[in-house]
């Protein structure tokens, strides 16, 4: 690309006439192309913005813009305003002094802008037009041309001059017009500016980068605007109309295809061997360099996994396909929730990380909506949300695309109504009062706390008191030490009044009510028969927990043993099949080994442990004194399934074992 790049945005949305005010162009919009064609990372454009001027002042920057230039030069210009036509079918562009019925004097006149265009020395130009057309004719006069006039007519006849050429791209491949005296009638409404959102969108993200080599030329660019345009509003057609040499590249793009890099001859000649255990040996290959840090290495084996997964028997193929699906794009979280958010508040923000190697993490994210914003981090995606959007409840999705495969992460959130003067909050809660200005704010009243029951209430204790030996203290009395006595036991005094003290009112009463009673021991209150033992919850949870662990065991047992055994088999079948190999090189391979030794193992626990159960639960008198039925039922129906399955898992694997170290011995 070429170092010299400028760009002209033109858009207006405010304008001196009433008819025109009624409807909105999409400045925002155009603000937003301009930052992207500035962005150094994406356009490097030198950008001005030309925002509602009166029409003398636009032609004097159309002028200045195209004056001065050099042939290397790129030059764009972009117009977001309203279109109208004059009663000879002229195309002017409205600026914010335009007058329906004065276009000549106070609208910018498309024939200028063309001849702006002719004399400039720059070789490269491109226009874009978003435009909201209308007519504005006279009461009861009427249209000269036809009822659709061609925008690109306005640009089109001699070739532009000093240049490779130029190129220009509507929003719409036609003006659509109505009047009513000087004022636009209500059917041509106010329509969203779908043109430059989709202009944005394909050079921020990069999806208009369809052959995906790191530049967005000015053709993949209208493809995608014309698709992301029909997508949104079928009735809406972009158009565009080129003559130029050559390819002409606004943007960069993230968005580059990687090249894979070929797998290494000892890995080609393993994935061609007639050995299967070989070709597998390939795929554990491919899964390392799979996770390579060159993404090009990583690319090159994956397409060699999928070669694989594609021609090679099922059970490879299979491995292979297990492997290929281990390196998929994974986004952590996949669901986003902003809650309520203010509208025109600051963006909230939220990450998302990117898990597994480097070729998984390498995607690009495509918003789906507009008010989904997706910007890189080095740990995945910072997602913000555009809270210019709404009113109201907002769901869209980010779409991630990568070199294996897409992913996707689903956003919401709730824009709630700007705030209009809310009253303050105070810190204490809803309820609380605000109070006026000069006066101190009024104390908290708290709701009296019930006292507990009686049977709950605490104790008041005292607090000890240094005494001088042989003195007491005023209205107490020495403790006195219980001994143990044969005579009855005599009446307690009644406890003496403290003196009344200043507090709250719950504090005086409390002292009024005096200390509790303390207990007196009374042996004839002692109950005669001792209660039956209770047993703690730990106790009673035992022998049923062991139980379990005993299933547990011995479905274990079960498992690796069947996996021994089909281990066993396809040694066998290596041992016959193979020329050459030993049954002690198919075990090895087949790993029987390893789930043989577990299945003994695990077998020999679950026994044990259901003895260890069966000791604990005891005789039936025991479990009922013990145990309720409900348990003691449990730990026997689990003991007695655990030893119908350990037991001959047991025998089973010893006769596997025994098999094969006879068959080692006279191979």
């Amino acid at each position: 690309m070429t170092e010299s790049r400028y760009a002209l945005i033109i858009a207006n949305d405010s304008y001196q006439d009433q008819g025109l005010r009624q409807l909105m162009s999409p400045a925002q919009d155009a603000e937003a192309l301009a930052d992207v064609l500035g962005d150094p990372r994406i356009g490097g454009f030198d950008v001005q913005i030309v925002r509602n001027e009166p029409s003398h002042a636009i032609s004097m920057r159309l002028d200045d813009f195209f004056a001065d230039r050099r042939p290397g030069d790129t030059l764009v210009v972009h117009f977001s305003c309203h279109g109208l036509k004059s009663e000879s079918g002229e195309l002017y562009f409205a600026a914010s002094n335009t007058l329906p019925r004065r276009l000549a004097s106070t609208a910018v006149p498309a024939d200028f802008v063309r001849l702006c265009m002719s004399c400039t020395r720059a070789r490269s130009i491109a226009l874009f037009l978003d435009c909201c057309y209308g007519g504005a004719f006279p009461q009861g006069a009427v249209a000269r041309a036809a009822g659709d006039v061609n925008v690109l007519e306005s640009f089109a006849g001699e070739k532009l001059g000093g240049g490779r050429g130029w190129a220009v791209i509507t929003a719409s491949n036609s003006m659509e017009y109505a009047f009513e005296g000087a004022e636009l009638t209500q059917t041509a409404g106010p329509r969203p500016s779908v043109f430059t959102s989709a202009l944005v969108s394909g050079l921020a993200t990069g999806e208009a980068d369809l052959d995906e080599d790191g530049r967005i030329s000015l053709d993949e660019l209208y493809e995608y605007v014309f698709d992301r345009v029909r997508q949104e509003n079928p009735n809406q057609t972009p158009s565009r109309s080129v003559d130029m040499q050559g390819d002409l590249y606004l943007a960069r793009s993230q968005r580059r295809r990687i090249a894979p890099s070929p797998v290494p001859d000892d890995v080609q000649a393993a994935m061609r061997s007639p050995d299967i255990y070989t070709r597998r040996g390939a795929i554990a290959e491919l899964r390392a360099r799979m996770e390579n840090p060159d993404l090009s290495v990583a690319v090159g084996a994956r397409e060699a996994l999928a070669e694989i997964a594609r021609k090679d028997i099922r059970a490879v193929a299979d491995e292979a396909g297990r492997a290929l699906s281990e390196v998929t794009v994974n986004p952590y979280p996949t669901r986003l929730d902003f809650g309520p958010v203010r509208r025109g508040a600051p963006p909230p923000h939220q990450q998302v990380r990117l898990l597994g190697p480097p070729l998984a993490r390498s995607c690009a994210a495509h918003p789906k909506t507009d008010w989904l914003r997706a910007a890189e981090t080095p740990d995945g995606l910072d997602i913000s949300v555009d809270t210019s959007a709404g009113p109201g409840r907002l769901s869209g999705d980010i779409v991630l695309k990568g070199a294996v495969g897409e992913g996707l992460v689903h956003v919401e959130a709730e824009v709630l109504p700007a705030a209009e003067g809310r009253a303050p909050v105070s810190p204490e809660g809803p309820t609380a009062v605000v109070p006026a200005a000069g006066k101190p704010p009024p104390a908290r009243v708290r709701p009296p706390v019930p006292p507990p029951p009686a049977a709950h209430r605490p104790i008041p204790t005292r607090t000890p008191v240094a005494q001088t030996p042989g003195r007491q203290a005023p209205g107490r009395r020495e403790p006195v030490a219980h001994k143990p006595s044969t005579h009855e036991p005599s009446t307690p005094a009644p406890p003496r009044k403290p003196p009344p003290t200043a507090g709250p009112p719950a504090t005086a009463a409390a002292a009024a009510a005096g200390p509790a009673p303390r207990a007196t021991h009374r042996p004839a209150q002692r109950p005669t028969q001792r209660p039956t033992p209770q047993t703690t919850p730990a106790r009673t949870q035992r022998a049923p927990a062991l139980a379990a662990v005993s299933l547990g065991l011995s479905v274990a047992s079960l498992i690796t043993l069947v996996l021994a055994a089909v281990a066993a088999i396809d040694a066998v079948e290596t041992r016959v099949y193979i020329p050459g190999a030993s049954l002690e090189v198919g075990v090895v391979r087949a790993g029987m080994m390893e789930p043989l030794i577990i299945s003994l193992i695990t077998a020999i626990l679950a026994l044990v442990v259901v003895s260890v159960a069966r000791n604990s639960l005891g005789s039936s008198a025991a479990s009922e004194t013990n145990y309720a039925e409900g348990p003691a039922h449990a730990t026997r129906v689990l003991t007695r399934t655990a030893k119908c399955i350990a037991i001959p898992s047991l025998v089973l694997a010893v006769l596997i074992l025994l098999v094969y170290l006879v068959a080692r011995i006279y191979a």
